[in-house]
């Protein structure tokens, strides 16, 4: 049996890891690998990726930069997240805001670090994607659209560290990453919707609070409709192997997401929105797996 202490510090290394979304940095580090050997460097040998000092630190780099911004962001929206997510808050709250702020610095000194390990210019890289999550965090998340959208550029950022290292620039790479944008800067005004609550009291102009839910709805129609671009271009012109059936899944998903989009009203709903979105995009981690089966297979076996 645990004793008090102990389960303290099993509820507070919980609530760390609440508030690091540590699950959310383990699925990117898993996309940079696959990313890296099954896109990036399919001819590499497999031990040759996995053993590459430098990606090693590209990857730890993004992860605790990411971590960090997770920090600072649940810095500043306490009081938010105490009116939209008050379970999840009371967890979070079991880490003091100064610990907070320490681990915030630590985590940040210790990508620079990791990426020193690598060029200075990943060091410019990474300390500008710091200040960028920084910058997001304390002074764009309140404001329309903007906030959005460099959500969703921030959020996609680490894996062109890993483009930058292989100077691999194909347009597929580019169509994936739009499509990746996409999806992601939907779930963001999903997100607004699902906290309309918080930002009202909290004074965020998000578009919701500002213009309504009709408009952002129709906002994120527009963009979903945007999203089939990109998923019929990787379709039709690209090669991309079994994937194909990833995207013909997204499209059909999607369709689903916006019939239910315009029957929602509460907060239960846009979470359920959320939900797809965020299957779609795990998911899509795993797809990557068929782009090349064979060569799965041979890596594998």
């Amino acid at each position: 049996m645990f004793n008090r202490k102990q389960k303290l510090l099993f509820l507070k290394l919980l609530s760390l890891f609440s508030v690091v979304r540590g699950y959310n940095v383990l699925v990117i580090a898993l996309a940079q690998y696959l990313t890296s050997i099954y896109i990036l460097s399919p001819d590499t040998p497999l031990y040759q990726v996995l053993f590459d000092p430098n990606l090693f630190a590209i990857v730890v780099a993004s992860a605790i930069a990411i971590a960090s911004g997770y920090i600072i962001n649940n810095f500043y929206d306490a009081e938010k997240d105490l009116i939209n997510r008050p379970t999840k808050s009371m967890l979070d709250r079991l880490v003091g805001q100064r610990f907070k702020l320490s681990a915030y610095f630590v985590l940040n000194f210790l990508s620079v670090v990791f990426a020193s390990y690598v060029s200075f210019r990943a060091v410019i890289f990474f300390s500008l994607y710091i200040f960028g999550i920084w910058f997001y965090s304390h002074k764009l998340k309140k404001v329309a659209f903007i906030g959005n959208f460099v959500s969703a550029t921030l959020a996609i950022t680490p894996f062109f560290a890993v483009f930058i290292y292989y100077k691999n620039f194909d347009p597929v790479i580019f169509v994936h990453a739009t499509f990746l944008f996409l999806i992601i800067l939907i779930r963001e005004k999903v997100k607004d919707l699902e906290n309309m609550k918080g930002d009202m009291a909290q004074n965020y102009k998000t578009i919701p609070v500002v213009y309504g839910e009709r408009v952002s709805k129709i906002v994120i129609t527009v963009l979903t409709a945007l999203t089939l671009i990109p998923a019929y271009l990787l379709i039709t012109r690209f090669e991309i192997g079994y994937m194909h059936i990833f995207f013909y899944g997204c499209i059909f998903l999607l369709l689903i997401f916006v019939i239910l989009l315009w029957r929602s009203s509460v907060k239960m709903h846009y979470l359920l929105l959320h939900n797809i979105l965020k299957f779609i995009i795990v998911s899509g981690v795993f797809s990557i797996l068929l782009i090349d089966v064979d060569l799965v297979l041979n890596r594998i076996f």
